[in-house]
This record gives C-alpha cells, structure tokens and sequence, in this order.
C-alpha cells in the first residue's frame, strides 16, 4: 500500500477505551472503538472513510490528529510519526492537520464573533495580528462565499450551510496539508450538502489540498473520493479505487451497503442484501472474521481466522477468507 507520495500513513491503529466500575472504578474490559486500522492517503487525493453508525470512523479520525490519544499504532505524516512528537512539536504539526466537525451548530463557540472564531488559529499560531488578521479572515470568508459583514456576526445568526462554511474557513486559516472531514455534510439538507460538497472541490483545486472524507451516505462518498475504505466494527474490511469498489465489491459486507443505495431508474432491479442480526458489541467483538456473524457466506474458517487484508488486484483490498 506504500507509494513514494503518501501524505499520511496509517499503521496497525487502535484506540480501546476502558470501561470501569465499582467504587474504585476498576477497568473491567474495554470498547474497541479502532482495532488494527491501516489506510494510507496520497498527497492530493480524497480518502472516503464509510461504514454504519459506531463502526469506529470518527474516532479514527480524531486519533489520527490526537485529539484522542491512541492505544497503540503509528501515524506517519510527511515521515514524521505523530504519536512520538512532544507537545511543542504537535502545536507546529496542527498547523498542517486540520478538522471540520460534523454538527456546526455544536462546534462552532456562540460567545465569539465569526471574525474570532476564524482569526483564533491565526494568533494561536502567531501567523497574524491586528490589522493583518482581519484582512486574513474577510479573504477566507470570501474564499468560502461568505460577505464581509459577516465578520461581525454571532453563529446563531446563520444556517447551518453557513456555519459550515465558517468551520471550513476556520480550517482553511492556518494554510493546512491535510484536512480530517468529519461528516461535514450529515447535518445540512440536500442542496445544501450539494454546495458544500462543491465548495470543498474547488477548495481542494485552489489550494492542493488532502481530504480523510468520513461519511455513511455513500453516494455522497462516490461522488468526492478517489479511493474509498470500508470500516466494520473497528477494522477496515475493503479499500479500492472509487470506481472499482462501487463496480466490484468484494466483501460481502461492502455488497450489503451498496445494495442498500437508492436508484433513481424505477425501471432498474436491484437484489438488496437484508443483513440478519445486529452489529456485536466492540466489547466483546467475535473471533475470526468480525462479520462472520451476519454474513451469508460464512465458513467454518471465518469463525476461527482472523482474514488477512490483501490486495487481489489493482489495489484493491479486501480482509475475506472467501476472496
């Protein structure tokens, strides 16, 4: 999976948390939110991150950036590991690692004006000051097609399309390599996931920017990416070429999920695969493959060997005993 323009590099990534009880609150088990993540993104590309709700997306999002820190693993940005850096070095590496948040009512603070929300990062990182400042943020306000006068105006004064453009924008501030989109668009109506979506391309364009795209809406995701990876339960189970993985699935698991996209042709049949059961618990996930349980391929080797994250072609990568 290693090629000489890998922006960022992910390795064996895990993050557990502990669950504790009693009055000493003894650590009793733990959630295993990332078990053994391993995707890497090239400078440029857009990496689509999909899978269902608590399959472990955002949390391998945040622990790449370490605002979660990590159980063990390593992450590889620009041949720096991110998890060996002091807090000196990470304040300096922030500035070239960046988030949107999913809920842009939530992440944005109510008590601060548009123009501090985005001039923070520029005087946190010492990169602007007073008159210079301002003029930084009326330019990304405009970048990201909101007016001057905006400047002065409190989040709960926008939609949520808006206060969107505000985080991108507070993103956009410290001139960063990789941005981390946390489901950016789940949040706001169609048309306006459509502008957004838009927006962040031509952002991307202007200035050569690297997505991590986390999402569960998945023609959201084929409309965006470059190349997609697949997440079940705290590993990722397929990664291929957008194209290739929505033409060809492989695992049975990413077969189920496209099934389940809607066709606009009501003439067009399509089988839609009904997975039995629910998701196991990351506490105590089973042996073997973690699908085993739901899925209609089983064999007797899913219930006991952990499949090997192969590449069957063309880059395209799939953990299937079956394939």
């Amino acid at each position: 999976m290693e090629t000489a323009n890998n922006l960022l590099e992910v390795r064996s990534l895990k993050k557990y948390f502990p669950i504790k009880k009693g009055v000493f609150s003894r650590t009793v088990g733990y959630v295993k939110a990332v078990d053994g993540v391993d995707i890497t993104i090239r400078e440029g590309e857009t990496m689509g991150l999909v899978g269902e709700s608590g399959c472990g997306k955002s949390t391998t999002g945040r622990t790449i950036l370490r605002l979660i820190e990590p159980t063990d693993g390593e992450v590889i940005f620009k041949g720096k590991n991110v998890f060996k850096l002091n807090k000196h070095q990470m304040r300096h590496l922030r500035r070239e690692m960046q988030i949107i948040f999913q809920d842009p009512y939530a992440s944005l603070n109510p008590r601060m004006t548009v123009g501090d929300i985005i001039g923070e990062p520029l005087e946190i990182h010492r990169l602007a000051f007073g008159k210079k400042r301002e003029e930084r943020v009326l330019e990304l306000l405009e970048v990201v097609g909101l007016r001057p006068q905006h400047i002065r105006r409190y989040p709960h004064e926008f939609s949520g399309g808006q206060r969107q453009r505000i985080g991108i924008a507070r993103a956009l501030a410290v001139n960063p390599k990789l941005i981390i989109c946390d489901e950016p668009v789940s949040a706001l109506d169609v048309s306006i996931q459509a502008q957004v979506i838009n927006l962040m391309e031509e952002l991307q364009e202007q200035f050569g920017l690297t997505y991590l795209f986390i999402a569960h809406d998945l023609s959201v995701v084929k409309h965006i990416s470059d190349r997609v990876a697949v997440m079940y339960l705290g590993k990722v189970v397929e990664l291929a070429d957008k194209k290739e993985l929505y033409d060809s699935p492989q695992h049975p698991y990413t077969q189920a999920l496209l099934s389940a996209i809607p066709i606009p042709d009501p003439e067009l049949k399509r089988e839609k695969i009904l997975l039995k059961g629910d998701v196991p618990s990351p506490i105590n996930p089973p042996r073997g493959c973690r699908f085993h349980t739901r899925c209609r391929e089983c064999k007797d080797i899913c219930r006991e060997e952990v499949p090997e994250f192969k590449d069957i072609g063309n880059g395209h990568y799939v953990a299937c005993h079956m394939r």
